[in-house]
């Protein structure tokens, strides 16, 4: 299994409608794409130098192929409504996680 991390950085001028937009909108439209098993939505701790909010989601997926595929077939699509709605009020980064041991009690 992989995690498909993106952290974004939002500023608070906007805040509030970008928290919204990700819950009712644009996380369901990630996992509408089938690609996806679930996400999960974390709040950052640490205060940023540059301002804002930040936060980190991660979308669980089975596989390579799937995430190669949510590349080719989503992903522009879906990261330019982001950009359409909240254009220079966020900043984002993506890193791809290998799940090498899960442990629950």
């Amino acid at each position: 299994m992989l995690i498909y991390n993106v952290t974004i950085n939002i500023d608070d001028t906007v805040h509030d409608e970008w928290l919204l937009w990700m819950k009712d909108k644009h996380i369901p439209d990630m996992l509408a794409t089938g690609k996806f098993s679930h996400a999960k939505m974390t709040k950052v701790l640490v205060e940023e130098d540059l301002g804002g909010t930040t936060y980190s989601v991660q979308y669980t997926t089975k596989d390579r192929d799937t995430l190669d595929r949510y590349y080719k077939e989503n992903a522009q699509i879906l990261r330019q409504d982001a950009l359409k709605r909240f254009a220079d009020k966020f900043v984002a980064f993506r890193t791809e996680l290998e799940i090498v041991s899960q442990q629950i009690p």
